[in-house]
Protein backbone atom coordinates (compact mmCIF):
# COMPACT_ATOMS: atom_id res chain seq x y z
CA UNK A 1 0.00 0.00 0.00
CA UNK A 2 3.12 2.34 0.05
CA UNK A 3 2.46 2.74 -4.04
CA UNK A 4 -0.44 4.67 -3.66
CA UNK A 5 -1.40 8.20 -4.70
CA UNK A 6 -1.63 10.37 -1.87
CA UNK A 7 -4.57 12.96 -3.04
CA UNK A 8 -5.13 14.64 -0.05
CA UNK A 9 -1.33 16.54 0.01
CA UNK A 10 -2.25 19.95 -2.18
CA UNK A 11 -0.31 20.02 -5.39
CA UNK A 12 2.51 22.64 -5.50
CA UNK A 13 1.00 23.48 -8.80
CA UNK A 14 -1.89 26.58 -8.75
CA UNK A 15 -2.43 26.67 -12.49
CA UNK A 16 -2.50 25.35 -15.66
CA UNK A 17 0.39 27.84 -17.04
CA UNK A 18 2.44 26.53 -13.85
CA UNK A 19 1.93 22.83 -14.68
CA UNK A 20 2.58 23.88 -18.75
CA UNK A 21 5.91 25.57 -17.85
CA UNK A 22 7.36 22.81 -15.66
CA UNK A 23 6.32 20.24 -18.53
CA UNK A 24 8.23 22.47 -21.07
CA UNK A 25 11.30 22.63 -18.51
CA UNK A 26 10.93 18.86 -17.86
CA UNK A 27 11.50 18.14 -22.07
CA UNK A 28 14.12 20.29 -22.33
CA UNK A 29 16.07 18.37 -19.71
CA UNK A 30 14.91 15.00 -21.29
CA UNK A 31 16.06 16.11 -24.39
CA UNK A 32 19.45 17.89 -23.43
CA UNK A 33 19.97 14.18 -21.13
CA UNK A 34 19.22 12.18 -24.68
CA UNK A 35 21.18 14.09 -26.06
CA UNK A 36 24.37 13.61 -24.02
CA UNK A 37 23.29 9.52 -24.01
CA UNK A 38 23.56 9.40 -27.21
CA UNK A 39 26.84 11.14 -27.49
CA UNK A 40 28.82 9.55 -24.73
CA UNK A 41 26.97 5.46 -26.38
CA UNK A 42 28.40 6.74 -29.89
CA UNK A 43 31.74 7.07 -28.41
CA UNK A 44 31.77 4.09 -26.86
CA UNK A 45 30.84 1.96 -30.16
CA UNK A 46 32.89 4.05 -33.06
CA UNK A 47 36.30 4.60 -33.92
CA UNK A 48 37.31 8.21 -33.36
CA UNK A 49 38.21 9.23 -37.09
CA UNK A 50 42.26 9.09 -37.29
CA UNK A 51 43.36 13.14 -37.64
CA UNK A 52 46.41 12.23 -39.45
CA UNK A 53 48.31 9.00 -40.70
CA UNK A 54 48.73 5.94 -37.89
CA UNK A 55 52.93 6.71 -35.93
CA UNK A 56 54.98 4.11 -36.82
CA UNK A 57 55.17 3.53 -33.31
CA UNK A 58 51.35 2.79 -33.45
CA UNK A 59 51.30 0.69 -36.35
CA UNK A 60 54.18 -1.66 -34.77
CA UNK A 61 52.58 -1.95 -31.57
CA UNK A 62 49.18 -2.89 -33.35
CA UNK A 63 51.50 -5.46 -35.26
CA UNK A 64 52.98 -6.93 -31.61
CA UNK A 65 49.70 -7.15 -30.68
CA UNK A 66 47.78 -8.66 -33.28
CA UNK A 67 50.84 -11.17 -33.39
CA UNK A 68 51.08 -12.00 -29.77
CA UNK A 69 47.02 -12.71 -29.79
CA UNK A 70 47.35 -15.18 -33.17
CA UNK A 71 50.39 -17.04 -31.28
CA UNK A 72 48.40 -17.31 -28.32
CA UNK A 73 45.80 -18.40 -29.93
CA UNK A 74 47.66 -21.61 -31.94
CA UNK A 75 49.86 -22.84 -28.95
CA UNK A 76 46.18 -23.09 -27.56
CA UNK A 77 45.26 -25.11 -30.58
CA UNK A 78 48.17 -26.97 -30.75
CA UNK A 79 48.35 -28.02 -26.90
CA UNK A 80 43.99 -28.53 -27.29
CA UNK A 81 45.03 -30.69 -30.34
CA UNK A 82 47.70 -32.59 -28.68
CA UNK A 83 45.20 -32.97 -25.33
CA UNK A 84 42.50 -34.83 -27.37
CA UNK A 85 43.87 -36.12 -30.87
CA UNK A 86 44.45 -39.83 -29.30
CA UNK A 87 40.99 -40.32 -26.83
CA UNK A 88 38.34 -42.24 -28.16
CA UNK A 89 35.85 -43.85 -26.36
CA UNK A 90 36.86 -47.48 -25.26
CA UNK A 91 35.30 -50.16 -22.73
Amino acid sequence: MDNQLDITTPSPYKSLEEIRARKDSLIKEIRKDDKQIRTHWNSLFHRPEAVGLMTPTKRITGLMSTGAGVLDGLILGWKLYRKFKGKTKRR
